[in-house]
């Protein structure tokens, strides 16, 4: 590899091990666990709701039914639901947020700027989090500012992915594997119009199909070799991405884990913990900022619909990503990338319900099993280090017994649904009656089930993310992992809202479970029709036709 090639790929790590660290430590753990302490602190016991919850005692009164509630406006709340109707909201407007900025980030001179504007909003957000305390009259400010943070990561992260593609085309194996072109196409890549009609020549000559980015290939072996060899860095690359960052999740988690076991537990340790994770942030994306390339450092073409730079404003752009989505889901559209659009309905449901499982666990842990925050950080450092490991071990145990990239996927899938039905197992008498262990009705479960998850839920991260690279338009990448974003994260609005309805409608959590099951495996019969090779030659023929027709 070259120099410059092995500073971009540690620019691109060392953001993922700032961003994820985040994630690990304050989106999927703390923030939840903190929210509800806000809301408990300045919530009343039901039904009477006339002794506060934060008493000294911290136990409800014999005429409570142990729900604490908080009143927002003219609502009274559960303070369990209180954090799953933020995140929902968060996620909300992340949503509204990566598909305004999905084409401008697809500017490679905008690019950089844009994941470091919002990585400063998120960093700075959750560093907020230690001068407020609950008992101040504006506690209510921790929800803005986990909205922030967490619109803040999204959108940072749509312009980190956005420049995978381009340091999987950039790897050695990749380029060692890339046939050599006639003298003619040498300088194929200058502008995307050029690359297209290029492309077209190549494919009339050759009769054969393009790998996911573009590039033309010589029939037969030489075509399967790159194409397996772009796949394999793809994946590579996503997989040492997702180790990074829960490296730099765990080795937070433990240093947050001192303050939060001295504390007990107390609202201070959490914010505490969340501020470290946006100073952790900013820190580290330091190294992104200086590593990171410009558009004079990277060889990627932008698509031919990408206007000139002299041809647009952000106003402009913003309304026409806007347009675009609409155009995307015209049924013309959906036909022409049929594939990749049953990847994204498929991923709708699965990263909903993974990210709902993840902070319904942590929530059933803290209210049902009654664990204190220092065995759900335990929790915390258990699951990544875990995931680390899954995220290494499976392409493993991929090339071994020669599976696709798919049937790994599936085969995660269904390892991650028996989660929430192991959950469900819990209501059968022979668990609440007879039996002191099972139906995830004791802590020590919870322990096990996170290595189990962690182990799954790392593995499939990688998958999932290399697996929609090899679906996409070539040049439009950050618009569509903006869409990507949208069903990864900012589509988990939906898990938490319902699993907040449950909750505050039957009073236990666990029925929650039963709709996590549903939601997992309504997924595997649509992951199942995605046929990658077809949608790897629909994503080229799309830009094709999109230059050719002048869109």
């Amino acid at each position: 590899m070259s120099a410059a090639y092995k500073q971009r790929l540690r620019g691109w790590l060392s953001y993922a091990f700032a961003s994820e660290a985040f994630v690990v430590v304050s989106l999927t753990l703390f923030l939840p666990i903190c929210l509800e302490q806000f809301a408990r602190d300045n919530g009343f016991w039901q039904p009477e709701k006339t002794e506060s919850c934060s008493s000294p005692s911290g136990v409800a009164p014999e005429n409570a039914d142990d729900r604490c509630a908080v009143k927002i406006g003219w609502l009274w709340i559960d303070t369990a639901s209180f954090s799953l109707y933020v995140y929902s909201i968060s996620v909300a407007l992340q949503a509204l947020t990566v598909i305004s900025m999905g084409s401008i980030a697809d500017r490679l001179s905008y690019r950089k700027p844009l994941l470091l504007t919002f990585a400063a909003i998120g960093a700075s957000s959750a560093s907020l989090f230690l001068p407020l305390s609950s008992t101040s009259p504006l506690w209510m400010v921790s929800a803005l500012f986990a909205i922030l943070a967490n619109v803040g990561f999204g959108a940072s992260v749509v312009a980190m992915n956005a420049y995978l593609p381009s340091l999987a085309k950039d790897f050695l194996e990749v380029v060692q594997a890339y046939p050599e072109l006639p003298s003619s196409f040498e300088n194929q890549d200058e502008d995307a119009t050029l690359a297209a009609s290029v492309d077209l020549e190549l494919e009339s000559s050759f009769e054969i199909s393009d790998p996911l980015l573009g590039h033309p290939i010589h029939p037969s072996t030489s075509q399967s070799n790159y194409t397996a060899a772009l796949s394999r860095a793809t994946s590579r690359i996503s997989s040492l991405g997702i180790a990074s960052g829960y490296c730099a999740g765990i080795i937070l988690l433990l240093v947050a884990l001192i303050p939060v076991t001295r504390l007990d537990g107390s609202t201070f340790s959490l914010r505490l913990a969340i501020g470290l994770s946006g100073i952790w942030w900013a820190l580290f994306s330091i190294p992104a900022a200086v590593w990171l390339p410009s558009t004079s450092d990277i060889d990627e073409p932008e698509s031919g619909s990408i206007k000139p730079d002299d041809d647009w404003t952000f106003s402009s752009e913003i309304a026409a990503a806007w347009k675009r989505l609409g155009v995307m889901f015209h049924w013309r559209e959906i036909k022409r990338l049929q594939h990749t659009f049953r990847y994204l309905a498929a991923w709708f449901l699965l990263s909903d319900g993974f990210t709902t499982i993840t902070s319904t666990a942590i929530l059933f842990g803290k209210t049902t099993l009654h664990m204190q925050a220092s065995s759900l950080v335990l929790i915390g450092a258990i699951t990544p280090l875990s995931g680390i490991i899954g995220s290494l071990v499976s392409p493993i145990l991929q090339h071994k017994f020669m599976w696709s990239n798919l049937r790994v996927l599936v085969l995660l899938v269904i390892m991650v649904s028996l989660i929430p039905a192991y959950g469900c197992l819990g209501f059968l008498p022979i668990f609440k009656e007879n039996v002191r262990f099972g139906g995830l009705t004791t802590q020590g479960e919870m322990f096990g089930l996170a290595v189990y998850f962690g182990f799954a839920y790392g593995a499939f991260q990688s998958y999932a993310r290399a697996f929609y690279a090899e679906l996409l338009p070539p040049g439009e990448e950050a618009r569509w992992y903006g869409l990507f974003s949208i069903t990864d994260k900012s589509s988990s609005f939906v898990g938490p809202l319902i699993v907040g309805l449950i909750a505050d409608s039957t009073g236990n959590i666990r029925y929650a479970f039963f709709f996590l099951v549903f939601m997992v495996w309504a997924a595997v019969p649509v992951l199942l029709s995605v046929d990658v090779d077809k949608g790897r030659q629909d994503a080229k023929d799309y830009v094709l036709q999109r230059t050719q027709v002048g869109e």
